[in-house]
Formats: C-alpha cells, structure tokens, sequence
C-alpha cells in the first residue's frame, strides 16, 4: 500500500502514520517528494485495514500497490528518483557517463585513463579493486591498493569513484573509498550483501544478472531499498543468450521496460553488453537515443595490454568520440550531457 500524505503534512503527522503501520505488524518507508511525502507499506500478507487510518491527519488518499517490488514501482511512485552523487543528480534529465578500466592496475593506468575520460567530459571514474573472477587464476585486483588509487584520481580530477563490492567482508572498507557502491552481475541475487548495501549511505549501481529477468533485477532493488538505502541505480548490461559471437546480447528494450515499471534511474552498460571494442560506441549511442540515464563505459590507455576486459574496452581518443557523438544524440531526446563542477 502507498499513503499519499497531503502538501502541507507536518513531521508529526507523519510519523504518527508511521507508527499506525507498526502497529499492524507492516514496516512504513517514507518517501519524501518534491511536493508531499508518500509512504510506502511493506510486510503485509494481505489489504491492510484502512479504517485504522481514518482517525490520522495529514493523509491524502490510500492507494492499493500490487507488483511484488512495491517500494522501486511506478505504482508507489510516479516521479523519477533523483540520485544524488556529490554535487551531481542522476535521474533528473541530465545524462551521466561512467568510464574507467575494467580493473585498476597501476597508478599510471587509472590516473592516464581517469585525466583522458574527465577531459572528455565522464562525471564518474569506474575501476575495480576487488574483481571477481570466472577463474580463479586470473587477476583479482589490487584491493585496498587498488581503492586507494581510485582516491587518488577523484583528488586529482574531480571524479566520482564507481567500484564493485565483492563480499559483506570487504563492504565496509570499499565503503570508506566509494562515491558508488557496484554491484556486480554475479551478485545481483547474493542477499545477504544487498541487504547490507541498504543499510549504507552511499549511492548504489546495480547491474542486472547475466539470465536475470527485468522482474528479478527490481526485486534485487527492492531488497536494497527496503534495508533503507534509497539511492539506487539499475544497470542492464547485457544478458546470456543462445548467440555466441558477442559476449553478452545488450536489452535496450528492458532499458524502456523497466523505465516503465520503476521510478530508479537506469544505468546502459555497452562495453559487457556486446564485448566488442568496435560496436560498443555504435550501442551507447542507441542507449542514448532510447532515454536512459546515463552509461557506464570502459576505458583503457592500452586495451591490448589490459589485465581484463581488453577486448570491449574503449581507446582513450575512441571514448572522447562516443562523447562527441552523445552530445549530438542526446538534444533530440530532450537530455544533456552532464558536467561536472569546476
């Protein structure tokens, strides 16, 4: 259920509705909006009785919500969510890119790559410190070192860090570094770590399992979301299906579905969604065109030499043109590149 509560709702108000919901055993969600605060009910088996709330002021109306992921839909919000990062607003018209390496290596790399991507206009540096791995014989990451690399390049350029968190174990310390906390395709079900992510303050990036279904990918959210953490991200970066000469098949059309369905800012991943260095400018531009938030881009001054994901990694000068492109794209549809702050 969704308790819409009226303009000029007080704190008291609100709070006196919050505890009616814990009173029926449910678990209230406030959801502060640009003009009225809503809050979202969740933990009930069955309709709650509305005459329990017929006595409280400061309620607007009472809405039924029926899709499982009750606290990310449409139904129990219908303005997009605003994701704020620093200084900077994800889901509110301006467009977003994330570029970096797949994997942090040295302090040349992640330094030559985060100067080339802030220049060409990215908001946000992404690089992995903790990498997990098919094999567990390849590179894992430089970890902590890695992390502190990353602080590094944001003191120097300015940009927002965007790294995976592998484990609960490591959560704590990948938190003391992130801007962006990301969750990885392999533990987009893994609950007990979103669980955990929900109850941290730092922004979320949640990428869609490689066969997870758009229903499962908002249910992972709803995990998130309802520990508490409201700052969530969706990413599609391409499923596993039946074709085997690209890495992954891109699903723009779930990019439009779950804009839909859900009121969280979506995130297109070219780089893993096809695994082609050549074709993934071709996919950021289609994702651009399609509406999305923003993508999420890799990057390498050496993709030949790359420790991981060299293939689908983008030259520094082949990033700046997808850049050049996008800001064409994007007027169309009625968004722009976002910049960051001097």
């Amino acid at each position: 259920m969704l308790i819409v509560m009226k303009p000029g709702a007080t704190r008291t108000q609100v709070t006196a509705v919050l505890q009616r919901v814990e009173e029926l055993g449910c678990k209230g969600h406030s959801m502060p909006g640009r003009n009225r605060t809503a809050i979202g009910v969740t933990g009930n088996q069955g309709p709650l009785p509305t005459e329990r709330f017929g006595s409280l002021d400061g309620i607007a109306r009472l809405i039924p919500v029926s899709p499982p992921y009750k606290l990310v839909s449409r139904e129990m919000q219908s303005e997009n969510t605003i994701v704020r990062i620093g200084d900077l607003e994800v889901g509110g018209g301006q467009f977003h890119v994330i570029a970096g390496p797949c994997s942090v290596e040295s302090r040349e790399q992640i330094l030559s790559v985060a100067r080339s991507v802030a220049a060409a206009g990215a908001t946000m540096l992404r690089g992995g410190a903790f990498k997990p791995r098919t094999s567990p014989y390849v590179f894992q990451g430089l970890k902590e070192e890695g992390l502190k690399l990353l602080a590094e390049a944001r003191d120097e350029t300015g940009l927002y860090i965007v790294t995976e968190v592998k484990d609960t174990d490591t959560l704590p310390m990948v938190a003391d570094y992130a801007d962006v906390l990301q969750v990885g395709a392999r533990n987009m079900q893994n609950y007990s770590l979103l669980e955990a992510i929900g109850k941290t303050d730092r922004a979320v990036l949640l990428k869609r399992g490689m066969s997870a279904t758009i229903k499962e990918v908002l249910m992972a959210a709803e995990y998130i979301f309802s520990a508490g953490n409201q700052r969530v991200m969706l990413c599609e970066r391409g499923i596993r299906t039946f074709e085997t000469m690209t890495r992954n098949t891109l699903d723009l059309g779930a990019v439009a579905v779950m804009r839909d369905l859900s009121h969280l800012p979506v995130i297109v991943d070219p780089s893993h969604g096809i695994g082609i260095r050549k074709h993934v400018p071709k996919l950021s531009r289609a994702a651009a065109a399609l509406g999305c938030d923003g993508l999420i881009i890799e990057v390498h001054p050496k993709p030949d030499e790359a420790l991981s994901d060299g293939d689908q990694s983008l030259t520094p000068e082949l990033f700046e043109q997808t850049m050049h492109d996008l800001r064409k794209i994007l007027p169309v549809v009625g968004s722009t590149l976002a910049t960051r702050a001097d």
